[in-house]
C-alpha cells in the first residue's frame, strides 16, 4: 500500500483525506504540498527503532493555555523499507486516539495534527467534521503556498519547506463560522530532522488587531 493510500486507510476513521482527488493514480497530479505531505518517505533517515518527541502548545485568549507532549514511536526498518508507527498524541482528556499505522513511509503525526484541528473546529462551532476535512483537503490541493526556510530544530539550523494554507478564508459559507474563518496553518518539513516534521502550527488573530485568539503547535524536540 503506497503512502497516500496508507494515509487514506488511517483516515477512514476520520475521513480526512477521502473524497475528491483521494485516489489520484498518478503522483504527478498532486500539488507540491500534497507530494511533500503524502508521497515522501518521512522516515528514510531512520534504520533502527526510534522514539521522536515533540512539544504541543496551546495559546491565546479564547481558552486556557496549556502544554503537553507528543511521541511518535517508529519500529526498525523492515525488509520492505517501511516502518510500523504508533503516535501518542497528547495525554489525559486531550488525548487523540487513532489506529496505529503498519508499513508506514509518511509520518502519521501530520494526520493527527490535522484531525485535531477538525475536531476542535467541530467542538467550537458545531459545524460538520467532514466539511472541515474537505476544506483542508481542497486547500492543500489547490491553494497551498510552499516556501523554503531555515529553522532551528533539535539544537541546529536545518533547511526546511513550509506549507502555508488558509482553508476557511475563501469558503463561500464562511459566515456560518466567521469567528474562525481567518485561521491559518503552517506545516514545516525537513529531511534533516528524523520523521521530517519540524513544526506544525495553526493561528487565529483578532480581526484587524494583532491579538492572538487561538494558536496550537507541535514542534520537534529530540530523538530518543
Amino acid at each position: 500500500m503506497n503512502t497516500r493510500r496508507r494515509f487514506l486507510a488511517l483516515a477512514s476513521a476520520g475521513a480526512l483525506l477521502a473524497g475528491r482527488r483521494a485516489f489520484a493514480a498518478d503522483a504527478g497530479s498532486f500539488s507540491e504540498a500534497e507530494r511533500l505531505l503524502f508521497t515522501q518517505d518521512h522516515f528514510k533517515s531512520l534504520a533502527a527503532a526510534a522514539k521522536l518527541d515533540y512539544e504541543y502548545r496551546k495559546r491565546g485568549s479564547l481558552e486556557p493555555e496549556f502544554t503537553d507532549r507528543v511521541r511518535v514511536s517508529v519500529s526498525a526498518r523492515k525488509p520492505t523499507g517501511k516502518h510500523d508507527v504508533k503516535v501518542d498524541f497528547l495525554t489525559g482528556r486531550e488525548r487523540l486516539g487513532l489506529q496505529d499505522v503498519d508499513d508506514a513511509e509518511g509520518n502519521p503525526l501530520i494526520l493527527y495534527f490535522l484531525e485535531r484541528e477538525v475536531r476542535e473546529m467541530n467542538r467550537l462551532t458545531g459545524g460538520s467534521r467532514n466539511y472541515y476535512r474537505k476544506r483542508i483537503r481542497i486547500a492543500l490541493a489547490e491553494s497551498a503556498q510552499v516556501k523554503p526556510v531555515t529553522l532551528q530544530a533539535g539544537g541546529k539550523e536545518v533547511a526546511a519547506r513550509e506549507i502555508h494554507i488558509a482553508p476557511y478564508r475563501d469558503d463561500p459559507v464562511r459566515s456560518r463560522y466567521e469567528k474562525f474563518a481567518e485561521k491559518t496553518f503552517v506545516l514545516a518539513l525537513s529531511d534533516q530532522v528524523p520523521g521530517t516534521v519540524v513544526e506544525m502550527r495553526s493561528e487565529l488573530l483578532q480581526h484587524d488587531e494583532p491579538t492572538l485568539v487561538l494558536a496550537e503547535s507541535v514542534r520537534y524536540i529530540a530523538r530518543d
